[in-house]
């Protein structure tokens, strides 16, 4: 019996175990099978990738002070983060996977970096 890629429909040449007749096709096949098929799920994962980078870029050393006016200048969205931490004393950390802003008084932000 022949096996035929179901990318392309070309005959497979080759193992018997082989699914795809070419890495083309067996990548065109992934990246179509892997792609974020929603706008919603790709705009959330790039506003996600924006934040993080601003806050990267602004804490070079492990906790930094910043004000809310330089993170909205750099387009940083505070509507989007990954998860949130609460700590004892009842203060709210948002992070970006491990980078982490602490809100203080007057519009100023304590920039923080979670060891992993």
């Amino acid at each position: 019996m022949e096996k035929k890629c179901p990318e392309c429909g070309d005959k497979i040449i080759g193992r018997a175990d082989k699914k795809f007749c070419s890495d083309a096709c067996r990548n065109a096949h992934n990246n179509t099978l892997n792609k974020d098929n929603k706008n919603l799920i790709r705009n959330v994962n790039n506003r996600l990738r924006k934040n993080y980078r601003i806050l990267e870029t602004l804490n070079s050393k492990d906790k930094t002070k910043t004000t809310k006016e330089k993170l909205l200048r750099l387009g940083f969205s505070f509507d989007y983060f990954t998860s949130l931490y609460t700590t004892k004393t009842g203060s709210i950390y948002y992070y970006l996977y491990d980078q982490g802003y602490l809100p203080l008084d007057n519009d100023y932000y304590l920039l923080v970096k979670r060891e992993m």
